[in-house]
């Protein structure tokens, strides 16, 4: 694999208490000016961030293991992405491509097409955020079956927009007082091993859902089946071998479109350029958005182009939607993955995560499960010699990692899993740096 060489010392330190004193003038700035509803995990301000270290404003150095939620996959600074970004900011930063087109647009469409599974013709649409993809995607459904019903499926994450907050299955904090929402979402249990009957496969797991869609909804109203194929802010839950394949064949089965949602499993974080390549799934349409252009807002549904072309012109757009600027970081993006082979990295952190965390999940007996695929690992706590969900370990661990200099992200319907997203230029000896600080917090947490 390529050598990396950063602009940033690949090393933690932390210099006493954080946040710092520049970072703590920040938040009262902060305070001030924006909004309460808009929260930060992190108090400490960033000043530069470079392969798998944030500097923080008070010079602190601090190991990143979220990477933005998953969208700095090729680091915060990529060489590939700044310079195709330079140069496109020296041209024009905006026409709208539903007014002037451009190359960088259809250069997009295109790379998406020839990366997504299926031996068929794939056409793409851009937008800007997951929500957008997410929610296109479901418009392409419906014109194209003429039907109206969307299923989903427990512990779902989907965006924040009204349509995609129906579609999301958790209250806090993301939907609570912002209703009503969008109609005709239905929601059906996902495959998830950790919490399932024990022995439950993946198939009998899509059959107790799909049941459910044809007693409830009916097979012939279905326009779309959403899922992410790892789930995300649900607490990267990887369903059970063969739940995936099973709700595709039943899509193809009764007409409906199934709509795979790669937003945070996507574009190589999982070790493949998708998630759903592990299985071989090939969906219908697929959504993508945060890893695919290198921090820039970008996103896009990629598919069948008998369904993309379902919508009649000037039903799929944005005035911002595939900006040139975004599509030039996207392309510097996915030249990075490849010329890096970082799809390879991705495999070899998922080796790394279990060769340190595997240990001590299993010693201290309050870690169900060390789960995920790739860049894409999670640690589900209990209480210890149960399944009950412990958030308290979560958040504790959290922040005795942050206190340390690393930092971590958490998530699930129950607060109490603590994710890894490393980005995928981290190097070695960094990660394993990082790992041992949340490896001792979780002994710490268990004690």
């Amino acid at each position: 694999m390529t050598e990396i060489q950063y602009r940033l010392e690949q090393v933690r330190r932390v210099d006493g208490a954080l946040p710092g004193p520049k970072s703590r003038e920040l938040a009262e700035r902060r305070a001030a000016a924006v909004a309460s509803g808009v929260a930060s995990s992190v108090p400490a301000y960033a000043a530069d961030v470079d392969g798998g270290i944030v500097l923080d404003v008070d010079g602190n150095q601090l190991v990143d293991l979220g990477s933005g939620i998953a969208v700095t996959t090729v680091g915060a600074s990529a060489p590939a992405v700044v310079a195709k970004v330079k140069e496109a900011v020296e041209h024009f930063t905006h026409t709208c491509f539903m007014v002037t087109p451009y190359e960088g647009y259809v250069a997009v469409a295109e790379k998406l097409a020839e990366i997504a599974p299926g031996d068929f013709p794939k056409k793409a649409a851009l937008f800007n955020s997951g929500s957008e993809a997410v929610e296109n995607a479901v418009k392409i459904s419906r014109l194209h079956t003429g039907r109206q019903a969307v299923v989903v499926f427990d512990h779902a994450y989907h965006g924040r927009t009204n349509m995609t907050l129906a579609m999301t299955a958790k209250v806090l904090p993301y939907k609570q007082g912002f209703g009503p929402f969008a109609g005709e979402v239905y929601r059906v249990p996902v495959s998830y091993p950790f919490r399932d009957p024990e022995g439950m496969t993946g198939a009998e797991a899509a059959r107790r859902a799909l049941l459910q869609v044809e007693k409830q909804v009916g097979a012939e109203n279905v326009a779309a089946v959403v899922i992410e194929p790892i789930q995300g802010e649900g607490g990267f839950i990887v369903p059970a071998e063969g739940f995936l394949p099973a709700l595709s064949e039943w899509c193809t089965d009764n007409g409906a479109v199934f709509v795979v949602d790669e937003v945070q499993a996507g574009i190589a974080r999982t070790g493949e350029w998708f998630a759903v390549d592990h299985e071989d799934v090939v969906p219908d349409l697929i959504t993508v958005a945060k890893g695919v252009a290198g921090g820039m807002p970008l996103s896009g549904v990629v598919g069948r182009a008998e369904i993309m072309d379902a919508v009649h012109a000037g039903g799929l757009g944005g005035t911002y939607g595939g900006n040139p600027v975004a599509c030039a970081a996207a392309l510097g993006a996915l030249q990075t993955i490849e010329e890096w082979d970082l799809m390879a990295r991705a495999r070899r952190i998922e080796e790394i995560v279990r060769e340190e965390l595997a240990p001590v999940a299993e010693e201290t007996g309050t870690v169900g499960e060390l789960r995920g695929r790739g860049a894409m690992m999670a640690v589900e706590f209990v209480r210890r010699g149960g399944t009950e969900p412990d958030a308290d370990a979560a958040r504790a661990v959290a922040a005795e990692c942050l206190a340390q200099g690393v930092l971590v992200l958490t998530c699930g319907t129950f607060g109490n899993i603590v994710r890894l997203l490393p980005p995928l230029v981290i190097g070695e000896d960094l990660l394993r740096d990082g790992l041992r600080v949340l490896a001792q917090a979780v002994r710490g947490a268990a004690q």
